[in-house]
């Protein structure tokens, strides 16, 4: 599984301050594409908001990457795409109010998976919060307190982790709050699971094969789609 290099990189042309007659007039600062969109907006209030394309540089030896999505009220919302500076697909991570939440898949250069995370954020929007408190020195949990909810991520649900050369699936692991499972049961442990089973197809991998199949030669891309 490999992808594409991107085929037309985004062009970024200088922003205006405003538009008249159309919605860029709501922004201070934006820019935009080649394809005519509006991009890397700042709303008056100073907030990132709308589509973004946003390049970091290599650094301390570090690749750089690039990585596209949506902001909103300066909060990162949804679908975030992560990309090689040559246009290789490195993640896929989805967004609540700026916390990580649901999957996030991450990928080789090569296009192959490496891991797939399971995250649930918490709406700084709702006032409260309750949480488990864990007895010293076990895995019961004692009470439930109730808190004042902050944004914030916690690992939930299955991670899996993939051999980077062929993909295949290395083993699982089960969240409950940050707190990692047995396998089998409901209480923290530093266990982990080797079950071994092939990987699960992302459903970007199953649109890409109803699309192509049958086609000579087909081989999957890094095009985002926004």
């Amino acid at each position: 599984m490999k992808h594409l290099k991107i085929h037309k990189l985004l062009g970024i042309a200088t922003g205006l301050f405003f538009f008249i007659g159309n919605g860029s007039a709501q922004y201070k600062e934006f820019k935009i594409n080649a394809d005519g969109d509006t991009i890397n907006a700042i709303a008056k209030d100073g907030l990132k908001e709308g589509k973004w394309v946003i390049k970091v540089a290599e650094l301390r030896g570090e690749p750089g990457y690039e990585e596209e999505g949506i902001f909103a009220k300066g909060l990162k919302e949804g679908v975030w795409r992560r990309y090689t500076i040559d246009g290789d697909l490195l993640a896929v991570e989805n967004f609540k109010k700026g916390g990580k939440h649901g999957v996030q898949q991450y990928f080789t250069f090569l296009g192959e998976p490496l891991r797939d995370e399971n995250w649930k954020g918490y709406d700084p929007d709702s006032p409260y919060d309750t949480i488990p408190i864990y007895g010293t020195g076990s895995n019961e949990i004692v009470e439930f307190r109730i808190v004042k909810a902050e944004q914030y991520s916690v690992k939930q649900g299955e991670w899996r982790y993939y051999d980077p050369s062929n993909g295949a699936l290395l083993r699982t692991e089960q969240w409950e709050r940050n707190n990692l499972l047995k396998p089998g049961n409901t209480t923290p442990s530093v266990a982990t699971s080797t079950v071994k089973k092939k990987p699960e197809k992302t459903a970007e991998m199953i649109e890409w094969e109803r699309k192509n199949k049958g086609k000579k030669g087909a081989i999957r891309d890094g095009r985002t789609g926004l």
